[in-house]
């Protein structure tokens, strides 16, 4: 005779201590579970309604400018330090832990074209339309002493923009040419130019040091090599492009902001067409910066609104905007890949959440595995429709939301224009053209 037992040791269910939580044996097996899915969908759809509701990515305005803010910079080893150039010709640095001004330089008569800080973070740069570059101390003067720069360099034409080598003490900026200046010395190392128009901006390769990337009026992204001290190549596109901002974590990566509403992700070794065409602006594109990561980028436009857009994707996965804000002239994204600062036409500089839903200050950690759960489940259910639904809407301003409605009649007539052009037409007269390619006009090497 066989006789069963049932064998159960205790320390599987038996609380060690009264402050325990209670354990539940759990059979994971699915057959027993029919309603999981179900209950799980209904999860994720409450998750991404609370994301939604919960979605106050505002956090405060820094006032103090008296004019437009042209330009920022980030403080390279404090997370809390930021600077702002503005259109009078004053630089303020700001403490945003505090959220007030610490420090007010008058720097420049006319605008502050362009700012830079030193990688090691004891000094900055600032260029302005008073054809001066200057070098000031990141710390206050003492008292008693005069606010005066370490060092100035008088030049011969207009500097529109500046930035700093990540490692060496070597400085390039940009206006009739781009100029490579040693910080010890006056006159620059080198001038490197390709055509005749002046350059908007100039940005160094973070993780490829030697390699620089310009934008100049007459629509050309040029790159450079500091080593050869001549231009390597440059892509020419329909209109302008207004900045560019290279990948933190891809060497060869980096992003265009176009007046054609577009902003356009290069690989620099095949110029030929843009990895992702990424459109969702309204009007031009004026300033773009990625994040730490490497993942997402930020960008402001003319259109009074910013964006964050993920590298991979084509359109932006978030937009901020307020009543109160013009045209956005500059954008930042903090080291901690935690914030966001945009600098704007009425004298403001706003700080806004990466995450728009981001709960700030510290969690439990069953608040953090609840979130984690919420965001596996969302990420599971994101293709269904209503959940789809929800996770995408965004309330816009009227001007943009009508704009955005006339741009698709306009694209759609295009789109059906060439259609019919192309069914009356000789097979293989009218050819077809990817949309990564219409906007590139030559690429010249």
């Amino acid at each position: 005779m066989r006789v069963k037992v049932l064998s159960r040791n205790p320390d599987d269910y038996v609380r060690e201590t009264k402050l325990d939580l209670q354990r539940v044996p759990r059979n994971y097996d699915p057959a027993l579970h029919p309603f999981e899915v179900a209950r799980e969908y209904t999860r994720a759809l409450n998750a991404t309604k609370l994301e939604r509701v919960f979605a106050k990515p505002f956090l405060s305005s820094l006032d103090g400018h008296r004019d437009g803010v042209n330009c920022m910079a980030k403080h390279p080893k404090s997370l809390s330090t930021v600077l702002s150039g503005a259109c009078d010709g004053e630089v303020k640095i700001w403490n945003l832990t505090k959220r007030q001004c610490i420090r007010t330089i008058q720097a420049h008569e006319g605008f502050v074209r362009g700012m830079c800080a030193r990688f090691c973070g004891t000094s900055f740069f600032t260029v302005g339309d008073d054809k001066t570059i200057k070098q000031w101390k990141m710390e206050s003067p003492e008292y008693g002493e005069e606010e005066e720069p370490i060092h100035t360099i008088l030049g011969k034409t207009v500097y529109t923009g500046i930035d700093h080598h990540w490692k060496e003490p070597v400085f390039a900026t940009c206006g009739h040419q781009v100029d490579i200046w040693d910080e010890q010395r006056t006159s620059p190392k080198c001038s490197l130019t390709w055509g005749f128009d002046s350059i908007s901006s100039v940005k160094f390769n973070p993780i490829e040091t030697y390699l620089l990337g310009s934008c100049a009026s007459d629509r050309n992204i040029v790159l450079y090599d500091m080593r050869k001290s001549t231009p390597l190549k440059k892509v020419i596109l329909n209109m302008r492009t207004n900045t560019l901002c290279w990948n933190p974590m891809e060497a060869f990566i980096f992003t265009a902001a176009n007046e054609d509403y577009n902003l356009y992700t290069f690989d620099m070794r095949f110029l030929e067409s843009p990895v992702m065409v990424h459109m969702d602006h309204v009007s031009a594109v004026l300033d773009v910066d990625y994040s730490p990561t490497g993942k997402e980028f930020v960008s402001a436009s003319f259109d009074k609104s910013i964006r964050i857009f993920p590298v991979d994707k084509g359109h932006s996965r978030e937009v901020y905007h307020t009543k109160r804000m013009q045209h956005v002239i500059t954008v930042k994204w903090t080291s901690d890949n935690k914030y966001i600062l945009c600098g704007s036409d009425e004298m403001n500089i706003r700080l806004w959440k990466a995450n728009a839903s981001e709960k700030l200050g510290v969690l439990a950690p069953r608040e953090k595995a609840a979130m984690n759960y919420n965001q596996k489940l969302k990420e599971k259910f994101q293709f269904h429709p209503q959940i789809r639904r929800i996770a995408q809407h965004r309330h816009l301003p009227k001007s943009i939301f009508c704009q955005i409605k006339e741009q698709r009649i306009m694209r759609e007539a295009r789109r059906r224009k060439e259609l019919n052009r192309r069914k009356h037409s000789k097979p293989g007269s009218v050819p077809l053209v990817p949309e990564r390619k219409k906007h590139i006009v030559a690429v010249v090497k």
